[in-house]
């Protein structure tokens, strides 16, 4: 393609009212639009955990890439069109930071995602530039180049403003939930603190009889007992840092044997044999978020077993489910027991922070209420959520966690590929979704 310097008086004329190079430019982006999409997903496949097919993973969401190559060439051509104006374009633009925030990107990731789609679109425009016979001035050349870049760069924008938007809302939610937490978990510290200062008295003052004293010296106990355990699951859930999908990974399996080996003596204590199946699925979890989810499903279960039947059990199962909408897979883990069950009008208050569904029944049981939130919070943190079912014998208690590493695609036997599914009328949600 030639360059011509057109004259004047030295400066050179860049508007593109009547520029033919921008019009030719503009229909060659048009007429290649499906190639340069396929090179977009191609490029973007090579660099994130996501397999093609869920990249875009409807045929609607894939639809948007050519608008958007189609709004873009628009503008090119015609630069009097704002194209932050086009509706449809701006639009999908959201849609796209929509996704990306539910597949778990960061900023990074998001950025990264349109400057490969910049670059692409450039390269193209240079590929078939020597090959147009318009004339034109180097700053008409100059010129459809800053148009595709700003046209490139309100699309971010607009992408990148709605997947922050959704970030704060997230931050927020988290922050407030932390403070209801917080302020929670201070009153019953406070309560536990009380009784064991109340019980310390009474012995300091000396005229109490044995049994009275063996009484205090266990309420004492179990207390203190109670305040570790706490303490202890806020540890836990410190040493998963703001992103627990960014913790130590360790395969389901073996996580899953540490917890049963970690609560072992309470279960035999208690009679409860503790059962993991044997074709749980070979994928990595967080090790930290995990076990904590599992251990407390597990200690409760233990807790709440049935002193009337003869064979008490909990038993570990895992799958992983693979969504009909096209979302990603989902590890879901299900601790079943043949407990005392959870009674009826008592169900949909279960995850709850400090409820405990047996504490008029089962007043010798310790605990504070704490352990169905706390598995809440932090299969919610993890992109999952958590519910229950109730059985004719027991309950079956249930978390979901995203399954997004390679490790955890390739283990993913057709025979585990299902719909993730709840029972309609008899479940119990522990978070929304």
């Amino acid at each position: 393609m030639g360059i011509s310097q057109r004259p004047g008086n030295g400066e050179s004329d860049i508007s593109l009212e009547n520029c033919t190079l921008a019009r030719v430019l503009a229909d060659r982006m048009r007429d290649s639009r499906d190639d340069l999409t396929r090179r977009w997903l191609d490029r973007i496949g090579a660099r994130v955990r996501l397999d093609p097919n869920k990249i875009f993973p409807t045929d609607a969401l894939l639809d948007h890439v050519p608008l958007l190559i189609q709004g873009i060439a628009d503008y090119i051509e015609n630069p009097g069109k704002a194209i932050l104006s086009d509706i449809p374009v701006v639009a999908k633009a959201m849609e796209l930071g929509e996704l990306r925030f539910a597949q778990g990107f960061d900023e990074y990731e998001l950025l990264k995602e349109y400057e490969i789609f910049g670059g692409i679109l450039f390269s193209f425009l240079s590929r078939i530039a020597d090959d147009i016979e318009e004339p034109c001035s180097r700053g008409e050349l100059l010129a459809c180049a800053h148009r595709l870049f700003l046209a490139v760069a309100l699309i971010q924008q607009a992408t990148l403003t709605h997947y922050l938007s959704l970030v704060k809302e997230r931050l927020s939610e988290r922050e407030q939930r932390l403070r209801a937490f917080n302020r929670a978990l201070s009153h019953e510290l406070r309560n536990l603190i009380g009784a064991i200062g109340g019980a310390a008295e009474i012995l300091q003052l000396g005229a109490s009889s044995k049994e009275q004293e063996q009484t205090m010296v266990s309420m004492i106990v179990r207390n203190t007992e109670t305040m570790k355990a706490s303490l202890e699951n806020l540890v836990e859930l410190s040493r998963m840092g703001e992103d627990v999908r960014r913790s130590r990974h360790v395969a389901l399996p073996q996580a899953a044997a540490e917890v049963a080996r970690q609560l072992r003596e309470a279960a035999r204590a208690r009679g409860v044999e503790i059962r993991i199946a044997a074709d749980l699925p070979q994928v990595d979890v967080s090790a930290a978020a995990f076990e904590l989810c599992l251990s407390n499903l597990i200690a409760n279960a233990i807790k709440y077993s049935d002193p009337a039947k003869e064979k008490r059990r909990v038993e570990i199962r895992a799958r992983v489910a693979s969504p009909d909408d096209g979302a990603e897979p989902q590890t879901i883990v299900e601790v079943r027991d043949n407990g005392l069950g959870v009674p009826e009008e008592k169900r949909s208050r279960l995850f709850q922070r400090f409820y405990r569904a047996h504490e008029d029944t089962q007043a010798d049981i310790d605990g504070t209420g704490l352990g169905l939130s706390i598995v809440r919070e932090t299969a919610t943190s993890m992109g999952g959520r958590t519910w229950a079912e109730f059985l004719e014998e027991g309950t079956a208690f249930y978390f979901s966690i995203p399954t997004r590493r390679k490790a955890d695609e390739a283990a993913m036997a057709p025979a585990q590929m299902e719909s993730a599914t709840v029972s309609d009328g008899q479940s119990a949600e522990g978070s929304a979704r």
